[in-house]
């Protein structure tokens, strides 16, 4: 892509970001007008109007940009500190340790509903911590392959234990299948606070660290003898990118795909510079989440289906397309 074409990408993203959350504030099972919409985001409106507006549609779009936000940067992260494309979050065993501390709390508390959340984020760390511990016991330093190796390990380990636990507490399952589908239909603007604080300041850190994960691209000992502390950076870029997953997690549920798929057009539109793939993944996932729900939302109205379905729909069928295209590589 030519440069003045770069140039107009990312003003071209905030405002088609723009657009779709405006008809995700018009769309839905009510169809409102641009007029009751505007007048409802002020100070006039229609009082029942402006509480759908306010309390349930405005948070569920917001919701869904962090979502986008949060989750193609924390892919982006995790391919760029493993080397490793097809790396996400998923991936190397979060959504599952999110997935099982949620599980676990069901099971042990089922009316604790509002402690899900900090159960999800203390499981997603907690799994990061675990698989960076293991990959450092296994081999005696951090690498690349050992990172992701005990990332599947983990991930499958959790899997099983989640299902060994619906088994056993039936009851806890129902709560727990809607998380593990993620979606935005319950998002209430208090579930944003923290969250959009965490994404919004992991997306800044995250493109503050670019010229140096550009170096770690090029290969470990490039990256060392240019002054990269190789170690720490890809340290800190693993946590970085579970605090970004975690937050999403929380009142999202495990939205999947979204950090395997922007990354990858990411880098179709705009090359391989974490400096400008940063803020253009950051806007890509978002319009890419909010254009499922929005989906979600209208195409079978007033029936509703979780974002996390569309995104499954999307992502599975991408995921075997990347791995027909570099079918040489694993050979």
């Amino acid at each position: 892509m030519k440069s003045m074409q770069k140039r107009f990408l990312l003003p071209f993203l905030f405002l088609l970001l723009i657009g779709l959350g405006f008809c995700g504030l018009i769309l839905g099972s009510a169809r409102f007008s641009f007029e009751e919409v505007r007048a409802a985001l002020g100070s006039g409106g229609d009082p029942m109007i402006r509480l759908i507006v306010l309390q349930l549609r405005l948070p569920r779009v917001v919701g869904a940009m962090l979502a986008g936000c949060g989750l193609a940067v924390s892919g982006l992260l995790l391919q760029s500190a493993t080397g490793n494309d097809l790396c996400s979050p998923n991936i190397i065993g979060v959504n599952s340790g999110a997935g099982l501390a949620v599980m676990v709390m069901l099971c042990l508390f089922p009316m604790a509903f509002a402690g899900l959340p900090l159960a999800a984020f203390a499981g997603a760390l907690a799994t990061t911590l675990l698989v960076l511990g293991i990959s450092v016991s296994a081999s005696g330093h951090q690498s690349r392959s050992t990172v992701l190796l005990a990332g599947v390990a983990v991930s499958s380990l959790f899997s099983a234990g989640i299902s060994f636990l619906s088994q056993l507490f039936p009851d806890a399952l129902a709560s727990y299948s809607a998380f593990s589908v993620g979606g935005f239909s319950g998002v209430k603007p208090a579930d944003l606070t923290l969250p959009s604080l965490i994404i919004l300041g992991g997306v800044a850190v995250a493109w503050i660290l670019a010229p140096q994960l550009n170096l770690l691209c090029l290969g470990d000992e490039i990256a060392a003898s240019l002054g990269v502390r190789v170690k720490a950076l890809r340290l800190i870029s693993l946590i970085l990118a579970s605090a970004l997953c975690a937050a999403v997690v929380t009142y999202a549920g495990l939205l999947g795909f979204v950090g395997l798929i922007v990354p990858h057009l990411a880098r179709r539109l705009v090359g391989h510079d974490l400096r400008i793939l940063v803020p253009v993944s950051a806007l890509t996932g978002a319009n890419l989440v909010v254009l499922s729900d929005l989906a979600g939302r209208t195409l079978f109205s007033p029936a509703e289906l979780p974002a996390g379905i569309f995104l499954a729909m999307l992502g599975a069928p991408f995921f075997l397309l990347i791995l027909y295209q570099r079918r040489g590589r694993y050979a």
